[in-house]
């Protein structure tokens, strides 16, 4: 599918596009573009790889004009760039809504206006039933996407929901190991919320998935496990072999106590594709007597997918998922040396 095209990543510096860099690079892509506005994190990335094949681009998603300037020739992108941190989201909400809603519609309509064959929008399960901005700000994405999706043929659009990815950049894996090499106490917020956890490398195949299956509008989400945050603690401490002691901080601004990858109302017309949901676009137009006099009645099989409805993992079960993980890997060697 990718042989001999030109596959833009924006947001490209981060961890997911890292692991998409990994995944491509022994390919026959013609071109992987990193599109991002940190030149220290790209020049970081050009020194690590050192292949002709990646392109670096500085420009900014809320930037219409260097967002367009970068995506001449490009056949797929990837829309990874955006505010992540709950809590810097909720002190600064307008930033969140430059980046993650204006940001979208920017590069949609790069897109659209450059003849981009696909591109695949990142998504969160936090925009599902959000109650913080960050999550709020990606449920706007995700109703802009959904609605560009409408207004071109020329272009697919689609997306793609997800909960944690392991060991990401700002995550807790790392702040837990970091805390360990310290003597500190782990720090955690509640022992019984519950989160989705993946790697990295399922949330690319998440990506592959949608960019292969997904039709317009499309919102893809896959069947991920999840644990309670206490249980993941206490499996960073089993594998570093650890005895430092946990503490409770209580829950931070805009935190849930569980997350949902689909809501009730979704569940009304999502499919099931085995490993995922597919969650087709609402295509219906202002005619209200659909909204009104031709109603769904059929009842839904799955009223919720949660991270607490899910298959919750145990602490021997994420010490398994984790030491999947390069970044355990490689930090368990340090730290036994």
């Amino acid at each position: 599918m990718f042989k001999d095209k030109t596959l833009m990543i924006t947001g490209g510096t981060g961890s997911f596009g890292n692991a998409v860099l990994k995944r491509f690079l022994d390919t026959e892509v013609k071109e992987i573009r990193i599109f991002s506005r940190d030149e220290k994190k790209q020049d970081d990335m050009r020194r690590f790889y050192r292949s002709n094949k990646i392109k670096f681009y500085i420009g900014d998603v809320r930037d219409l004009h260097s967002v367009q300037n970068a995506m001449f020739g490009v056949d797929y992108i990837f829309h990874a760039a955006a505010l992540k941190q709950v809590p810097s989201c909720e002190f600064f909400p307008m930033e969140a809504v430059k980046t993650n809603v204006i940001g979208m519609e920017n590069v949609l309509t790069a897109a659209i206006a450059e003849g981009v064959k696909k591109v695949i929008c990142l998504s969160t399960d936090k925009a599902a039933y959000p109650i913080n901005a960050m999550g709020i700000s990606k449920a706007m994405m995700e109703r802009v996407f959904v609605a560009k999706s409408r207004t071109t043929e020329r272009t697919l659009i689609s997306g793609t929901r997800y909960g944690n990815v392991m060991a990401s950049r700002g995550s807790v894996i790392p702040l837990f190991v970091e805390q360990i090499k310290q003597g500190k106490p782990l720090t955690i917020t509640d022992p019984n919320m519950t989160r989705f956890i993946m790697s990295l490398e399922e949330a690319v195949e998440l990506v592959l998935f949608a960019f292969e299956h997904a039709q317009r509008g499309d919102i893809m989400v896959q069947k991920a496990p999840a644990c309670t945050i206490g249980v993941l603690a206490q499996a960073v401490k089993e594998l570093f072999q650890a005895n430092n002691e946990i503490q409770y901080i209580g829950i931070r601004h805009g935190e849930k106590t569980y997350e949902t990858l689909l809501t009730q109302e979704e569940c009304l017309h999502a499919r099931d594709l085995g490993n995922y949901y597919q969650v087709p676009a609402d295509n219906r137009d202002l005619n209200y007597s659909q909204y009104f006099e031709e109603g769904k009645t059929e009842s839904p099989v799955l009223t919720e997918f949660t991270s607490n409805n899910t298959n919750i993992l145990n602490v021997e079960q994420v010490k398994e998922k984790l030491l999947q993980l390069e970044y355990i890997q490689s930090e368990l060697i340090k730290w036994k040396s």
